[in-house]
């Protein structure tokens, strides 16, 4: 229809311009006629243009939307086809694809779990999905924590056992707390299992501290906060060291008796070594210048044990009263060397015994209350072990110093005795018949 209307007002002015042509000569009235046809034709086509404009902008708008029709349609289509196709499959097929959605979920779920118990304490692993997903955004905002940290209110627990309110920073596995009642900064401990923030170590005690120094500044400016390279194990270990004393009372009942055995056998010891070292040196003399000793009956050049058995020699013959003589004196002798000396080597021999004694005695009780109250924590039969070989750790300390002053002593009086005993059997040969020669 617009484009019969285009042909006609173009055949119009052709036949105009034909026309035109023609009466060229014609007068101006006749002209004016025609320039005033042709005026009306193009504003006519004009007008016609214009609506044909308006007619392929309408077209265009239409074609759009059945486009869009189309399009709606044949998804419609698709999803119709598939569930076609959904209610053509088997019961072996939907179990198939059932499986591998679950599968699938499973696996989801794993890496959840598997992200929450390598970025937290906490170790249970959940299938719900509700509580691992907020467990998964607890942890990113930790997470987000650690990235830019920032000041909290909480609560801390004091060395003295009370609670207070602190402003808290944590960079890592590092925190500090400063408190305004009391007036405290330092270390928090993070490594505690309980939930509660505990104070690891009190740097200041002052109100001019580098941590409220940054708080008032908002963060802006530089402060040197310091920090524990142990991460409060340090400070947990010094806190667990204790006094001889105390680690002695940890022994218990059992530790009495090692301790006066320890103390007997050391007094033992003292005057043992008093008087072995308070004896006189023997004197070594060849069988001439014994023999001239004897005749001239000078004993002054004999001291202690040596003198006594020179005397005896002196008030008896040569024959078997003296040898009688000599070695009941050579008895005596050994007797006083070697009094109380095996009482040391008793204490070495007991003191581990008494030691293991008492250490399955606190075996026992650690298993009592094992079986009272459950060994869920590990820390408490630990313990409980770690008290019970204080005994034998005891033991084996006194022992141990035992052994070597037994050895010491009687090596000593062995020596000496053995000195005596050659003294004595050259005394044994003397005889007042023979002369010098």
């Amino acid at each position: 229809m617009i484009f019969a209307r285009i042909l006609k007002i173009a055949n119009i002015l052709a036949l105009l311009f034909s026309a035109n042509i023609v009466f060229a000569a014609s007068s101006d009235d006749a002209q004016q006629s025609i320039l005033s046809d042709i005026k009306t034709a193009q504003r006519a086509l004009n007008k016609t243009q214009n609506n044909i404009a308006k007619e392929q902008a309408a077209l265009a708008n239409n074609i759009f939307n059945k486009q869009q029709s189309l399009s709606k349609l044949r998804e419609q289509a698709a999803v119709n086809r598939r569930l076609a196709d959904e209610d053509t499959l088997s019961l072996n097929q939907l179990q198939t694809r059932l499986d591998t959605w679950q599968q699938q979920q499973q696996y989801q779920l794993n890496l959840l779990n598997r992200f929450v118990r390598q970025n937290s304490k906490n170790q249970h692993i959940t299938n719900d999905q509700n509580e691992l997903l907020k467990q998964v955004v607890s942890l990113i905002n930790d997470q987000k924590q650690a990235l830019y940290p920032q000041f909290k209110k909480q609560s801390v627990v004091l060395s003295n056992g009370e609670l207070s309110q602190a402003n808290t920073l944590q960079v890592g596995p590092v925190a500090w707390f400063s408190t305004q009642t009391p007036k405290l900064a330092g270390l928090l401990d993070l490594d505690d299992k309980s939930n509660a923030l505990k104070v690891a170590l009190v740097q200041s005690t002052s109100d001019d501290n580098p941590l409220d120094n940054t708080l008032k500044q908002n963060g802006v400016g530089s402060t040197l906060l310091t920090f524990d390279p142990s991460l409060t194990h340090l400070v947990t270990s010094q806190s667990q060291q204790e006094s001889p004393l105390e680690h002695l009372e940890k022994g218990g009942l059992w530790a009495i008796p090692i301790i006066l055995f320890a103390c007997f056998a050391l007094t033992i010891a003292l005057l043992k070594a008093a008087q072995l070292l308070r004896l006189n040196k023997i004197k070594m003399h060849s069988q001439l210048q014994l023999q001239k000793l004897f005749i001239s009956k000078n004993s002054s050049e004999f001291n202690g044990m040596q003198q006594q058995l020179f005397n005896l020699t002196l008030q008896s013959e040569k024959g078997q009263v003296r040898d009688d003589q000599l070695f009941n004196q050579l008895i005596h002798d050994k007797h006083k060397l070697d009094n109380f000396i095996g009482a040391i080597a008793v204490t070495a021999a007991v003191a581990p015994l008494l030691g293991l004694l008492g250490t399955v005695s606190g075996m026992i009780e650690t298993f009592k209350m094992m079986t009272l109250f459950g060994s869920g924590d590990p820390e408490v039969v630990s313990g409980g072990i770690a008290q019970a070989l204080i005994t034998t750790e005891l033991g084996l300390v006194v022992a141990i110093p035992a052994l070597v002053l037994n050895a010491l002593l009687s090596r000593k009086a062995k020596a000496y005795y053995s000195q005596l005993e050659g003294f004595a059997l050259q005394l044994s040969q003397l005889d007042e018949g023979k002369n010098n020669v």
